[in-house]
């Protein structure tokens, strides 16, 4: 039987993308052995491959389409309507329709050139918007807790698909039960059905396996997040494979929704269900975006069109127009939001100040780099969108003036549009210089302990921010100093840290200085011009202005050495940990 070509170009397609869901699963699936045998390098690695996988399979499907297709085929947008009615039959059945969708748009958006963004020829919505199917897959395994919370943490750790031995599952889960029951609402401890519900998945990140679920009796329930790490020495001493210990029970929405942060790298976690899976995240995390949830599980590709469609949804009711974003406007980057939506579009400005000397194509292979890098929690996940398209009246006339100031070959007037050709979005945050200036004297104290370790733990991941001005980082909703000037960051290893010499009158600008010389003793007065901030700072993170601190550091991560990142405080920790970078 010979199909019709808009057949074919959709069966092409689909092809492509089995081809990548199933590298995609691959990656994923090897994280229980990579956790197992403690080959945290090799989970690194993991990670930025399926990062990259994706462009990967779109550009080995897209040079396959135009080895396949005469050029009057794929370049023709009838056919790719025939097309998307065909990929949208072929998919109906699919537990992971959604990511087939979203792959089906990535590669009509690179014939295109992100042009003729209709949802005849694209998905610009899905075509099951308003199915109610549900796969009868069980995603969750139950117990009851009937009042004993030991034997049910106990039930909640040995029951996982966890290789490893623990080292001692008796302290542990009495450890657990203690917090549980000093700490979950009175309805829950009391309640007969109460019942601990945990996702049959183990998430995987760094050197963590979490265990992610809730807790639900007397009509309430509280998210429930088992962090469980390798023991130091456990398995090196007896020989055999590491131990593991619960490192804490996290159950406040907040604390989970940290976990879950858009400044982290996406979890491993196989999803059979991803719809379902996503479904069942935002009941615990309600205030949570969608997108956000599908990136956190790693599918970003469809995280950036929820973005796209809630965005949509939003300027649609007019609530307000798109301004300059406050605080300090940036040297190379010229930022706007739309203030309803709690995000930031950052477009990269035609002529940069002269202080920056950087190109075009340095500053969008730093935001690549950051991509692909682990963000430890302290640097914002971007989305990058090419041929962005807004009617001129959702601008501020103020916004729209600016943008056509700065960025003219980037941002173009057509008619009753506003064409942006290349942007990036990132969640808006309070930038820190302005938190500072409106809050009290023990917010300062706090926050600026927190600007320091935001430091400290990107440069534990091997990231040195360049530009560690105030306004470079913004805080969160969480209180989180979170970094988003990505124009200057570099890998620490490039880096070389050198002393003051010692002499009277002698300073950095009478030195002969290398572009990657850096001299942490000038630290201060560059980062802060108010003093008494200044003093704060350096009394809680003197090693930041010491060159040796950060030199062996350095050596550290050239030795090869994974330095632990945790996503909660340290005083959350059962066992503690000195020596240790955790929030």
């Amino acid at each position: 039987m010979k199909h019709s070509p808009g057949y074919r170009l959709a069966a092409t397609i689909l092809h492509g993308f089995d081809e990548y869901r199933t590298r995609f699963k691959e990656i994923t699936s090897d994280a229980s052995r990579r956790f197992r045998d403690a080959a945290w390098r090799d989970a690194q690695l993991a990670s930025a491959e399926r990062i990259n996988l994706y462009k990967e399979k779109i550009d080995v499907t897209l040079s396959r389409l135009k080895r396949t297709f005469d050029p009057e085929v794929v370049s023709h947008c009838e056919c790719w309507r025939e097309a998307r009615y065909h990929y949208a039959e072929l998919i109906s059945h699919r537990l992971d329709f959604e990511l087939a969708e979203t792959f089906f748009n990535s590669l009509f958006c690179a014939i295109f050139h992100h042009r003729h963004i209709r949802n005849d020829w694209m998905f610009v919505y899905s075509s099951r918007e308003d199915a109610a199917r549900r796969s009868g897959i069980e995603l969750c395994r139950r117990h009851r807790v009937n009042g004993d919370w030991q034997a049910a943490l106990k039930w909640a750790l040995l029951d996982a698909p966890l290789d490893n031995r623990f080292a001692d599952i008796d302290q542990d889960t009495h450890l657990g039960a203690s917090f549980l029951t000093q700490h979950l609402p009175v309805a829950i401890l009391n309640g007969d059905d109460t019942e601990i519900e945990l996702l049959n998945s183990v998430f995987y990140r760094n050197k963590g396996a979490y265990l992610v679920g809730r807790i639900r009796g007397g009509g309430e329930q509280v998210p429930l997040v088992l962090p469980v790490l390798h023991g130091e020495g456990f398995g090196e001493q007896q020989g055999g494979d590491p131990c593991l210990h619960l490192d804490t029970v996290l159950i406040e929405t907040d604390e989970v929704s940290i976990i879950f942060s858009f400044t982290r790298a996406y979890f491993q976690v196989e999803v059979a269900v991803p719809r379902e899976f996503v479904d069942y995240l935002q009941q615990l995390m309600p205030h949570k975006p969608e997108g956000e949830l599908y990136a956190a599980i790693g599918f970003f590709k469809h995280g950036k069109t929820e973005f796209f469609r809630a965005l949509n949804r939003q300027v649609a009711k007019r609530e307000d127009q798109f301004v300059i974003a406050p605080g300090v406007r940036g040297m190379v980057m010229a930022v706007f939001v739309l203030p309803s939506f709690r995000t930031v579009f950052k477009i990269i400005k035609d002529k940069f100040d002269p202080a920056k000397d950087v190109t075009h194509a340095v500053v969008r292979e730093k935001y690549r780099l950051v991509k692909r890098h682990d963000r430890v929690g302290r640097m914002a996940d971007t989305q990058e969108f090419s041929n962005f398209i807004v009617r001129q009246d959702h601008f501020s006339p103020e916004c729209l003036e600016h943008l056509l100031e700065v960025a003219p070959s980037t941002v173009v007037l057509k008619d009753d549009k506003v064409i942006i050709k290349h942007c990036y979005t990132e969640r808006m945050m309070t930038p820190l210089n302005i938190y500072l200036e409106q809050c009290g004297d023990a917010e300062k104290e706090m926050v600026l302990k927190d600007y320091g370790n935001a430091i400290k733990q990107m440069a534990a991941a091997n990231i040195f921010p360049g530009d560690m001005l105030l306004k470079n980082f913004g805080v969160t909703r969480h209180g989180r100093v979170i970094f988003y000037d990505y124009d200057e960051v570099c890998y620490i290893t490039e880096c070389r840290f050198r002393h003051m010499p010692k002499g009277q009158g002698v300073d950095a600008s009478s030195l002969s200085i290398g572009p990657n010389d850096i001299f942490p003793e000038e630290f201060g007065p560059f980062m802060f011009a108010n003093k008494t901030l200044r003093d704060m700072f350096m009394a809680q993170h003197p090693e930041l202005f010491d060159p040796d601190y950060w030199l062996e550091l350095q050596q550290a991560i050239i030795d090869g050495r994974v330095i632990d990142v945790y996503p909660y405080r340290n005083k959350q920790r059962f066992a503690g940990s000195i020596g240790q970078l955790v929030y």
